[in-house]
This record gives structure tokens, C-alpha cells and sequence, in this order.
């Protein structure tokens, strides 16, 4: 509500709902806290960032402490180090109120750290659900497949190839390099260093433009000759319809 603080925006539901002036301070205190509110309670919505303004609308849910919690992409807003901040405090919350979370968001990284369970959703169609693990080493389809993951799945024309199924998938963190022998003979489009990580851009041969995870530091300079080869373990063959083959 424009015309109240935050701090009272936060505490009117609980005002409504009779909950003592003690009980809702402690609240506040802890959603406050929890979200990076402190120095904004007394602060209007107008004199708040979008991103703070989406932090007081948490904290107005989280101080009910409901049993149910509806959360429609709550993080979009956020800049990159809150974001990861009020993720891990909302998993927190999770456990400590032990209360059940519908969680909406297009970002797979929400939705495989904060998940028990995901329901994935295509155009309104339920494309799969499972624990984040079961979707990520079991995807039905290339829907799937390819929205769970990062950097996402490389797909390869299974006929480049020489395989029957229509495409095949493996994911980047499944690809090996080597300078000299390997599966598919390609050249370095790009290099990037993360630090802990390093994402080559090969264009190969056989496979076409893939991308490939290498956890650490690798050198590689574009221009650069190297063999990607996929762990067999782990790739992924899919039908014309785009579900995986059993």
C-alpha cells in the first residue's frame, strides 16, 4: 500500500488477523532481517527500488507464516548477489516452517536448488515431473532435456552421426577434450573462463557447433584443433517426436 511504511505494509495483515504487537515486532525483526529490509522500514514504497519492492512483498508473506506459500517469479527483480541470497534464505524458510511452496519461475537454477519436486510446463502442457535430479539424468524429452541444465544440452542431427534415432543429446559437462584423439574432431570458436569452470565453443566436423564444460582452468585459444568425445553413458537419443528413446 503506497500511503504505509514497509514496515507497517508488512505488519497489517497481521494486524488484521489480531496477532499481538510483541508477536508481529518479532516477525518483522526476523523478515526484515532475512530480506535486507532494515534500513528501508520506515521508507514508503515510492522511495524503493523494483527490487526492493519485490523484497517487501515477500516479507508481507513471510510474516503470516502461512502453510501455503504462492510465489510467482519473486527473484526477477533482484540483482545477481541478492538473488542468490534470498534463494538460500527462502530454502531456509522452506525447512524451518515446514510449510508447502508453489514456486513459479522460467530460471532453471531456482528451480533446481529450491525444488523438491518440478513440475516442468511447455505452452501450458505439463511436459514432465520429478525430483530436480530425476530430470536431470532422466529427461522425457528434448523440451526437458534442453530447459534443465547449464550451459544447456547440445542436440546433434543423429544422421551427422550415422545414428537412427532423429537427434542426439549430451550434455556439456559429458564431453571430453583432448588435443590429439577423440570422437569428433573440431576447432575452438570461443573460450569461456569462469575460474572454476571453462566453456569451449567447438565447431566439429561430425557434430556441428557444441559446447563443452571443463571443470578448472583449460587453455585454449580460438583458432585451436581439439577432439570433443560424449560419454556414452550418458547420451541422450531422441525420436522424431522429440521423447527420449528408452
Amino acid at each position: 500500500y503506497p500511503h504505509l511504511t514497509v514496515k507497517n505494509n508488512m505488519a497489517l495483515g497481521l494486524k488484521q488477523a489480531g496477532t499481538p504487537t510483541a508477536e508481529i515486532e518479532r516477525r518483522i525483526k526476523i523478515a526484515s532481517a532475512m530480506l535486507s529490509l532494515e534500513p528501508y522500514l520506515e521508507r514508503r514504497p515510492a522511495e524503493l527500488s523494483g527490487g526492493q519492492r519485490q523484497r517487501v512483498a515477500i516479507g508481507r508473506a513471510v510474516v503470516r507464516e502461512p502453510k501455503l506459500f504462492l510465489f510467482d517469479e519473486p527473484l526477477s527483480n533482484l540483482d545477481a548477489a541478492l538473488r542468490v541470497n534470498t534463494r538460500l534464505e527462502i530454502a531456509q524458510l522452506h525447512r524451518r516452517l515446514r510449510a508447502t511452496m508453489i514456486y513459479v519461475t522460467h530460471d532453471q537454477v531456482e528451480a533446481m536448488t529450491l525444488a523438491d519436486k518440478i513440475v516442468v510446463l511447455n505452452a501450458g502442457r505439463i511436459e514432465q515431473i520429478g525430483s530436480p535430479m530425476e530430470l536431470y539424468n532422466s529427461p522425457a524429452n528434448e523440451f526437458v532435456a534442453g530447459f534443465i541444465g547449464s550451459p544447456k544440452m547440445n542436440f546433434i542431427d543423429g544422421a551427422r552421426l550415422g545414428e537412427t534415432a532423429k537427434t542426439i543429446g549430451v550434455r556439456p559437462e559429458h564431453l571430453t577434450v583432448d588435443a590429439n584423439s577423440g570422437a569428433w574432431k573440431g576447432t575452438v570458436v570461443h573460450a569461456e573462463h569462469l575460474g572454476a569452470d571453462t566453456n569451449l565453443y567447438l565447431d566439429c566436423e561430425k557434430a556441428g557447433l557444441i559446447t563443452v564444460r571443463i571443470f578448472g582452468v583449460y587453455n585454449a585459444e580460438p583458432g585451436a584443433t581439439l577432439y570433443a568425445t560424449p560419454d556414452a553413458a550418458k547420451t541422450y537419443r531422441l525420436g522424431a517426436d522429440g521423447k527420449v528413446l528408452r
